[in-house]
């Protein structure tokens, strides 16, 4: 049985957790800092950093105690290398590397995105399907396509050329007045919604399996906010989003309902003709923007081959997909040196691991 200490720090989520065999959640510990940064309307970098430091020795001290576990009966260290911000990374990292010398045990630094799609490995009912798969990571920071052709193996086919789907939802929320952040905001707001009262360009890019949202945040502004005179603007006021002024005649709901519609229709488009070209057996969809319930009815509607996705708790970024993917690299021989550093960037392909 493979034993796994995981540290998650690439964001604004303290996490730690304990993973028995890449399957079993023994602990999984989540500091949010959502109250922190929700008056910024995103993720303030500096902020997020000092706010790990001061969390993460009491996170790894409560995974461990709620796993009952002493540090001799683990097998490894894991944490988050990238891709995320530099600062944040090197909070989990330096901690890590502490652990690693001060135990004797082997370090893995893992990639993030590898992270989102062995969440679903943690799923109670998961059962593997045979490869190739195509996993469709959507998040924050991330809209990624892969042909995952075994363990380890990807092929990179697409992603964003600008905003990440969960970026444009932040953006958008913030835009139309709603809390962040604006994933959860804009699909509660477009419950009541008509997705038919606005009609919002789909996504059309050069290549084609790459994605772009920032069309579509732009046609929302237009439509829901008052636009400035033909005067001249300032640097100041054209970037001055959040502070725009809705029109009077604009129905939030009805926007964000039209807005997630013609989002989840470009991911839906994307990740179906993928599936046909590269002959999927299962699509895997994780990242934050997969707790979305829209989007997951509409793959499971338009794909002929299942869709598999993480439970909501393992959607967001958390340590316990983070050792899930350990465990498979553990494996597979993959350790770490201690003077390996932080990777702001940091894409999922053949040779992640490599040089």
């Amino acid at each position: 049985m493979t034993k796994i200490l995981a540290i998650e720090t690439s964001c604004d989520e303290t996490a730690a957790a304990v993973i028995t065999d890449g399957t079993t959640i023994k602990s999984n510990i989540v500091a949010s800092q959502i109250d922190l940064h929700a008056q910024y309307g995103g993720v303030f970098p500096e902020v997020a950093s000092r706010a790990h430091a001061e969390s993460i020795s009491a996170v790894v001290e409560q995974a461990m105690a709620e796993a009952e576990l002493t540090y001799d009966a683990l097998d490894a260290i894991a944490v988050t290398q990238g891709p995320g911000l530099v600062g944040s990374l090197l909070v989990g990292i330096n901690f890590a590397k502490g652990l690693a010398l001060a135990t004797g045990l082997p370090l893995l630094g893992i990639n993030h995105l590898e992270g989102h799609i062995y969440s679903l490995w943690l799923a109670p009912d998961f059962s593997e399907a045979e490869f190739p798969l195509l996993a469709l990571i959507v998040s924050g920071g991330h809209s990624e396509l892969l042909v995952m052709r075994a363990h380890g193996v990807y092929q990179r086919i697409g992603g964003t050329i600008d905003d990440a789907a969960g970026e444009a939802f932040d953006k958008v929320g913030r835009l139309l007045g709603l809390p962040f952040p604006g994933g959860p905001a804009i699909e509660r707001a477009a419950a009541t919604g008509a997705t038919a009262a606005y009609a919002f360009p789909r996504a059309k890019t050069d290549g084609r399996y790459d994605l772009s949202f920032s069309g579509l945040k732009t046609a929302v502004m237009r439509a829901a906010t008052v636009q400035p005179s033909a005067r001249r603007q300032s640097r100041r006021e054209r970037g001055a989003e959040k502070r725009a002024e809705l029109r009077a005649d604009a129905n939030i709901n009805d926007l964000a309902a039209a807005f997630q519609d013609a989002l989840t229709d470009a991911l839906v488009a994307t990740a179906c003709r993928a599936a046909s070209d590269f002959a999927a057996h299962a699509v895997y969809l994780a990242g934050g923007v997969s707790a979305n319930q829209l989007l997951r009815r509409k793959l499971a509607a338009a794909l002929a081959v299942p869709v598999r996705y993480p439970p909501l708790f393992l959607c967001t970024d958390n340590a316990a997909m983070i050792g899930a993917a350990a465990c498979f690299r553990y494996r597979a021989g993959h350790r770490s040196p201690l003077d390996f550093e932080a990777r702001a960037s940091w894409r999922l392909s053949e040779d992640v691991y490599g040089d």
